[in-house]
């Protein structure tokens, strides 16, 4: 009767969901040629003869994986899992582990590589969800104390004027004593790289992007290029735990938590890499070496074309 034969609305069948994936990867990653990125790092030769090394100082929420980071290069370098960097397991105890300003070097053989790194305080928001949770503004405003690396600490590293071995004090900013009273071309910062967790960038709180906003502003000031380092990319998305080498830039999961730390910092996307740090691995693999390799190498060149404009704003005086 009727039977025209048409599907009622309600039981066509639902369309299907979008695909996680891009078409093609949208950007280039030289997977085969890891001994080329490799080699030209090693003999990596500055722009200014007088620099001995560029100063890359690390940035970042506790838990992100800047020693892990730390680790993983000179990982790579090595060729086997090494732990130069003491790092705990991704914050676990809701604190920074790292307490004192240190600078890492990478070793090349007998000698150290043109780039070093420096590991501070992790950033934390100024006050604890479960101290202020239910609570009214005046008892928050009561919990709320000084946590993680005071951001003029930061401030001062970014110029080169903290001291190795200074120890953070959340409360207070290093005084004379902990900082130098006289720099070299060395001690500055060539490049503030900011370490977010692809995982937890959504979680990210006020406290914390305003100090890192605070913390790009003074870089911006002093000319000072900023990169991110987004680990962690295997957790925030099953298709790279699966297949880190054909999914990193096929993913929509990843290039969705790129477009995140970019708005939340405001470092563009073409300066941000998706890395995955070395964490239960005992051996070394290509794919995780190109990917960190690839990201050291834009960042160091960004670096030396702070160097190279140093050198030639001095030369002009």
């Amino acid at each position: 009767m009727g039977g025209s034969g048409s599907t009622p609305q309600s039981e066509k069948p639902a369309p299907p969901p979008p695909s996680p994936e891009f078409a093609k990867p949208w950007r280039e990653t030289p997977w085969d040629n890891k001994e080329l990125l490799e080699k030209n790092l090693r003999e990596l030769k500055l722009s200014d003869p007088n620099v001995k090394y560029i100063r890359i100082l690390l940035a970042g929420e506790v838990g992100a994986g800047k020693s892990s980071f730390i680790n993983s290069v000179n990982s790579v370098f090595q060729r086997r899992i090494t732990t130069e960097a003491i790092a705990d397991n991704a914050g676990a105890g809701g604190t920074s582990f790292t307490k004192t300003y240190r600078t890492y070097y990478i070793r090349n053989g007998p000698s150290v590589l043109p780039f070093v790194f420096n590991d501070i305080m992790g950033l934390e928001s100024d006050y604890s969800p479960k101290e202020s949770r239910g609570a009214n503004k005046g008892d928050i405003a009561k919990a709320k104390k000084p946590r993680g690396a005071h951001p003029e600490d930061i401030a001062k590293a970014l110029e080169g004027l903290l001291k190795e071995g200074h120890n953070f004090n959340p409360i207070a900013s290093a005084n004379k004593n902990d900082c130098k009273s006289e720099t070299s071309l060395e001690d500055l910062t060539y490049c503030l790289v900011y370490i977010i967790a692809a995982d937890k960038v959504s979680m990210m709180t006020h406290d914390v992007i305003q100090k890192m906003r605070y913390i790009r502003e003074k870089a911006s000031s002093l000319e000072i290029p900023q990169a991110v380092i987004m680990t962690r990319v295997d957790e925030v998305c099953p298709l790279v735990k699966t297949d880190l080498r054909k999914k990193i830039y096929t993913s929509k999961k990843i290039k969705e938590k790129m477009q995140e730390c970019s708005n939340s910092v405001g470092v563009p996307v073409s300066h941000i890499f998706p890395v995955k740090n070395y964490h239960e691995e005992i051996d070394t693999q290509n794919d995780i070496d190109v990917l960190i390799l690839r990201a050291l190498t834009q960042i160091v060149q960004i670096a030396d074309d702070l160097v190279n404009r140093r050198k030639s704003d001095s030369g002009n005086c």
